[in-house]
């Protein structure tokens, strides 16, 4: 008997002790209580041995993973695929819960999650000594180990790990009912289940401690009653063990019932906590629902506002004595941080705007004005508004103007109604050039980049009047213009253009007509650089040479042109440099898609020295300015202020002529005061077209826009008019043209290395390679600037006029 309650407590200790313990019995090896070593065990079946391998990771024997003592969590390095480029990556896997989830590293277990499977329903399976497929559903991970010992602890732990998540789920769907969950008035009734809980469980714990001190009692008892000698004694010793087994029987019938009041409890109150707590679930799920919803409606009603006719006014406010204020600071944004709010810059002054009586400054002159412009208020000679004519006069095909020599088409086919959710496909494109991420048609617009770049020209009436212009400040104005009217067309243009090919060209030819003509060549794929020269007849020639640069940030889309603009008037020689800002698509996974323009831009005429510094305000919730603001200063080499600039870069700019302006001080703070400008009534230097009729089914294309892929006799073979994929895509066969454009983009992959390979033989050789050459468009060191630019060679426009493009490479 003595024998036998020893082995009852070894077995009890044991299972207390654990898993280890419980394996240790089920294999029939039981541990010594005295050192914990259990001595060596019988062969064991396959489904115990396989959970003795389970019990086995919990101990310091795997030191790539990292388990958690006491828990069912598993960590370690494994290493999964990822694409054919980057092959397999190494990351940091977690198996917790029945969840196997993954991080690039450990440090982003704390915020990050790369990507999650549920083991309760996943397969899996083992391609070879390392490697480890999962699968569920439509989502599949391709694991190796670093060695065939570490893929088995893993696939053990895997395989365990699934079979607890399946019981689980078994143990969950037992529980269902449409009772209703528990109410604020049913607080109290939890309250007092909780403390009838708490209480039974004192009561098992008292009972297990008395059923442990009258066992011990009992048992040296029973070992008395081995060693009598003396019949007298046994008499007495008997019936004290009879009075000690009664208590034994006793307290363990007391203990017997706590258990199943305690049982009796809990499985009463079980089901009733889990439906209220799936009910929570679904209220939260519906909470998320809604507010994703109220996202939508916020930037639906948002968007609505802002179009609504007569919200737009004047930016600046040109009242005789309040006045209004116009923060022309300028804008740094950290592009590497996921935010959509701009930090101010300190150094570029603010300054206010109040109009100025014109009879007071008649016989005003510049001399004793601190930091006015040079000249007297009746020498503003701007006209009220440039564009006297009607905006549809330039390039409304149906117009009748006699310099028209072709009538231009007025309509594109409409644009399909294909849904396809910019999302799903944006998700796994997180931190990437958007030039490299491959793109369906869908999310394009029937233009290439290059012909986007030609869009810059539809104002160039704006440079036709500069050009007019006697004083460089007042001609620097009308250049402002030029650059801010520029982005007109992109405040409805959500859709991509699609990447030019290397060679790609554009030409333009409205010499007759404008007055101009145009010609772009992509003269660069990675990173993607067009090169573009405009000469007019009628005094000017516009060149540039624009990279861009495009991350996708998850909920906005930033697109950073590189490069700088040059503009030349030929009477002055005065040379213009700008650079563009950087443009934002927001809303890229709530709500409908809106541009944004913002960043400062300083035009530089590298003649006189005069600037003109332009801000773009980046749009914020918060804000009391208009959307789209634009504002800014011409100043002289001195530094004076000469005009002010204001307005919106999708609607207008007007131009205020300063007669006075106060001195900057600094206050008792050391804060800089903001400069206050007396100007004159303003005059419209620029004024946006209005958009052809039926534009929201034809990509929101302006007059311009819808003639720029009309088929033309006479251009290169390389014209992005040829383009196979973009005419499909023009004319609705959207299925058509994403097979096209995979066979355009694998041409051009195979000419990249062919090229490359040539490469390495004219290396191996010891001969020099040049590599790609622009066939119209040579690089040079810009003397303005001091940076490499691609400039017109010329050519081109002789070998239109003899139709040789003997040179041009086939690229379509």
């Amino acid at each position: 008997m003595g024998k036998a309650a020893g082995a009852a407590a070894a077995a009890a200790t044991s299972c207390s002790a654990g898993p280890r313990g419980l394996v240790s019995l089920l294999s029939g090896a039981v541990p010594c209580l005295a050192c914990q070593q259990p001595p060596p065990p019988p062969p064991l079946p396959p489904p115990v041995a396989m959970s003795l391998a389970g019990a086995l990771l919990e101990g310091p024997a795997a030191p790539p993973a990292a388990p958690c003592a006491g828990s069912d969590t598993y960590k370690g390095w494994l290493f999964k695929w990822t694409n054919y480029l980057k092959g397999y990556q190494r990351r940091w896997f977690v198996l917790s819960n029945g969840l196997l989830s993954y991080y690039r590293t450990q440090a982003e277990m704390a915020h990050t999650c790369r990507g999650t499977i549920n083991l309760s329903t996943a397969h899996i399976d083992t391609e070879d000594s390392c490697n480890i497929v999962l699968s569920n559903g439509g989502r599949t991970y391709h694991l190796k180990a670093a060695s065939e010992v570490e893929r088995q602890r893993w696939v053990t732990a895997l395989e365990l790990a699934k079979a607890k998540a399946i019981r689980m789920r078994n143990n969950q769907s037992d529980d269902s009912g449409d009772e209703e969950p528990a109410s604020q008035s049913d607080k109290s009734e939890l309250h007092c289940t909780l403390k009838n809980l708490s209480s039974k469980l004192e009561d098992l714990s008292t009972c297990n401690d008395l059923i442990a001190k009258h066992g011990a009692a009992l048992q040296r008892s029973l070992s008395e009653l081995e060693n009598l000698k003396l019949p007298a004694e046994s008499g007495e010793k008997i019936k004290a063990v009879n009075e000690r087994a009664t208590l034994f029987r006793i307290t363990s019938n007391a203990m017997i019932n706590a258990c199943r009041d305690f049982l009796e409890l809990a499985e009463t109150h079980s089901r009733k906590w889990q439906r209220a707590l799936q009910y929570e679930r679904e209220q939260r799920i519906r909470l998320e629902e809604t507010i994703e919803q109220l996202a939508r409606q916020h930037n639906s009603l948002e968007r609505a506002c802002r179009g609504a006719p007569g919200l737009a006014s004047n930016p600046v406010s040109h009242v005789p004595k309040a006045g209004n204020v116009q923060s022309a600071k300028g804008e740094a944004s950290d592009e590497d941080e996921e935010t959509e709010y701009f930090d101010a810059m300190e150094d570029t002054p603010a300054f206010i705007t109040v109009a100025a009586d014109p009879s007071k400054h008649l016989r005003r002159t510049g001399s004793n004005l601190s930091g006015a412009s040079e000249g007297r208020a009746d020498d503003w000679t701007l006209e009220d508004s440039v564009f006297e004519c009607s905006p549809q006069s330039h390039f409304d095909p149906s117009c009748r103007d006699a310099t028209l020599k072709k009538r231009r088409r007025c309509r594109i086919p409409d644009k399909p109604n294909y849904s396809l959710n910019l999302w799903s496909i944006m998700k796994n494109c997180i931190g990437k050039e958007l030039s490299k991420i491959p793109m369906p048609v869908n999310f394009n617009e029937p233009l290439s980049m290059l012909q986007r770049l030609t869009e810059d020209l539809e104002y160039h009436e704006l440079l036709d009047k500069a050009v007019k212009c006697e004083s460089s400040v007042e001609q620097m104005c009308f250049v402002a213009a030029f650059s801010v009217s520029s982005y007109s067309t992109t405040v409805h243009r959500t859709a991509k253009p699609f990447n030019p090919l290397l060679g790609e060209t554009y030409e333009l030819d409205r010499l007759e007509e404008l007055g101009f003509r145009s010609l772009c060549e992509q003269v660069s794929h990675h990173p993607p650089a067009a090169a573009h020269h405009v000469y007019s007849k009628r005094g000017w020639t516009l060149w540039q040479e624009i990279t861009i640069a495009s991350k996708f940030r998850g909920k906005y889309l930033s697109i950073m042109p590189l490069g700088a603009i040059h503009l030349e008037f030929h009477s002055s020689g005065n040379h213009y440099v700008w650079k563009k800002v950087t443009s934002t698509v927001h809303n890229i996974i709530v709500g409908k898609l809106w541009i944004d323009q913002s960043g400062d831009i300083e035009i530089i005429n590298y003649k006189s020295q005069d600037k003109c510094q332009l801000k773009f305000t980046p749009y914020s919730y918060f804000s009391r300015d208009i959307p789209r603001k634009v504002a800014g200063v011409v100043l002289d080499a001195d530094g004076k202020a000469h005009y002010v600039l204001s307005g919106t870069w999708d609607e207008k700019m007007e131009c205020s002529k300063i007669v006075h302006s106060s001195r900057s001080s600094t206050s008792s703070e050391g804060k800089l005061q903001k400069t206050v400008y007396q100007t004159l009534a303003p005059k419209v230097l620029w004024k946006k077209y209005p958009l052809p009729e039926n534009a929201e089914n034809m990509y929101h294309f302006s007059n311009l826009a819808l003639t720029l892929n009309e088929q033309e006799e006479g251009t290169a073979p390389t014209d992005s008019r040829m383009r196979p994929d973009q005419r499909l895509m023009e004319n609705g066969k959207w299925d058509d043209a994403n097979v096209e454009k995979q066979r355009l983009e694998e041409k051009q992959r195979a000419v990249r290395r062919r090229r490359e390979a040539e490469a390495v033989e004219a290396l191996e050789e010891g001969k020099d390679f040049e590599g790609y050459i622009p066939l119209w468009f040579e690089r040079k060191l810009d003397p303005m600037t001091g940076e490499l630019i691609c400039v017109y060679k010329g050519g081109y426009w002789e070998a239109k006029e003899k139709q040789d493009w003997s040179m041009c490479p086939d690229i379509f």
